[in-house]
């Protein structure tokens, strides 16, 4: 068989197969998961870290390359907004006919150009080396001619350009600015009161990488054992939180590996405390969390029962989040029992308890640090579906204590649809109610408002945007 002769090459550069980089490709499929799958990056970043590690080997992917992974794939979804707004400037058609695909490329390289210490050609070059790998040549070269549009000015040349003047539409250059969706910044707004200095340092707080805390569960851990971590430091509220600085890894933590200490945001410890500590009137022996997955909150709440005898009952609807608060709670050192039950169905009598929490689903308007996406995918209609179900829980909540017990209502939101109209409204329908003052509950916590309920706030109290109130059962 004769050999075919070759096609001659056209002159020009030859050609040179992509080089794959690992870093950026990690975050370029991190990205994909989150717009494709409604995937959140915390929960779709460790396995795919921990694939990179065992393929390239430490040496070659090591804990600088994760950490720069992390920071693409955070940073990119944080100031996605205002990536979305510059890009759009750089091209000649609507935003939304640009392959999603191709648009993730696009905001990576955004944010190493302007959210990063990368040089400029590093990160266009890097970004379009990038492109030639999950989208090739072709649309590789879209992308270098926008980036080097974007890399003719810095961040805030271009948020000069691309955001509304203040004074002509506030609400719309704080969304552009510091990159939320203008529902957003007009409900933190309204929910934090006061002038542009507070919701700026809101949004801005909103933006910054928060900090890993961990809880030491009482009777099983302390937080001596936990600062002799190379990375940790006490915590601001919570006697029992310690922050573990930048590189700090939970993981590698023995108390936390053996299930006595785990990850919690102060924010949380703190609404665990304050129902632990209310007043109460009578004996002090039943708890119940009624919304207790996935059971950071069940934990320190059990560890506390148990110093006093007391037993808890962990419910929580979702048989896989039960399956997760049974984990949590696992090696408690006193009574508790964890059941798969609805709490606008109580599975239990009416009056069975002293203290009740229920932290609610929300829109998760007050964790937006953490998980940053969900500022996009949230709409101003998920309010209309979750408001019945806060609702019915915190009846439900009102009939499950016993007359002189306490309930403490808590969500991750600081909407005020979400917080003080629900408790409003379950205290109009059950007359038997009062709400007590939570804030001598939170010793030494500053900026606490008018009360008698309790909102914290990133920027204010370093902690997620947590709402609590107290509510005793008086008949």
């Amino acid at each position: 068989m004769s050999e075919q002769p070759r096609r001659p090459r056209k002159p020009g550069k030859p050609y040179r197969r992509p080089q794959k980089d690992p870093v950026r490709l990690l975050a370029f499929e991190a990205l994909r998961a989150v717009d494709e799958r409604d995937a959140y990056a915390n929960l779709v970043l460790p396995p795919l870290l921990r694939r990179a590690r065992e393929k390239e080997g430490a040496e070659k992917f090591d804990a600088r390359d994760a950490a720069l992974a992390t920071e693409l794939v955070y940073g990119t979804l944080r100031r996605q907004g205002t990536y979305d707004a510059i890009i759009a400037d750089c091209v000649d058609r609507p935003l939304r006919e640009v392959d999603p695909p191709v648009l993730d490329v696009l905001s990576l390289g955004v944010h190493q150009l302007l959210g990063t210490r990368i040089p400029s050609h590093a990160a266009v070059s890097a970004s379009v080396e990038l492109a030639r790998v999950v989208l090739g040549d072709g649309r590789a070269k879209f992308v270098n001619a926008v980036l080097r549009k974007v890399a003719r000015d810095d961040l805030d040349g271009w948020l000069e350009r691309v955001a509304p003047p203040y004074d002509e539409d506030p609400e719309d250059h704080l969304a552009v600015v510091h990159s939320h969706p203008r529902w957003v910044v007009s409900a933190l707004w309204d929910s934090l009161g006061g002038g542009r200095a507070g919701i700026e340092d809101l949004l801005a707080a909103d933006n910054e990488r928060p900090e890993v805390t961990l809880v030491a569960r009482p009777g099983r851990a302390t937080t001596d054992e936990l600062l002799r971590e190379e990375a940790a430091v006490p915590g601001r509220w919570s006697p029992y939180a310690v922050r573990l600085s930048e590189g700090g890894e939970p993981g590698a933590v023995e108390a936390v590996r053996e299930n006595r200490a785990g990850v919690q945001d102060e924010g949380s410890q703190l609404v665990a405390l304050a129902l632990a500590n209310a007043p109460l009137d009578g004996p002090d022996r039943r708890w119940l969390d009624g919304c207790a997955g996935p059971g950071g909150k069940a934990a320190l709440l059990g560890a506390l029962a148990a110093e006093r005898g007391a037993f808890l009952l962990a419910s929580e609807k979702q048989p896989h989040r039960a399956g997760l608060v049974a984990k949590a709670l696992d090696g408690n050192p006193g009574p508790y029992q964890v059941i798969t039950a609805d709490g606008t169905r109580p599975a239990w009598r009416p009056g069975s308890f002293d203290r009740v929490l229920v932290d609610v689903p929300c829109t998760g308007l007050g964790a937006l640090r953490r998980r940053p996406e969900a500022r996009w995918r949230r709409r101003p209609e998920d309010l209309e579906g979750f408001a019945p179900l806060q609702r019915g829980l915190l009846r439900g909540a009102l009939d499950a204590v016993r007359v002189g017990g306490v309930v403490a209502y808590a969500t991750c939101s600081p909407h005020l649809a979400e917080t003080r109209a629900v408790v409003a409204d379950a205290l109009k329908q059950h007359p038997g109610a009062d709400l007590l003052d939570a804030r001598p509950l939170l010793p030494g916590v500053p900026a606490l408002g008018e009360g008698p309920d309790v909102q914290l706030w990133p920027h204010l109290h370093g902690t997620d945007a947590m709402y609590l109130a107290l509510i005793r059962r008086t008949s």
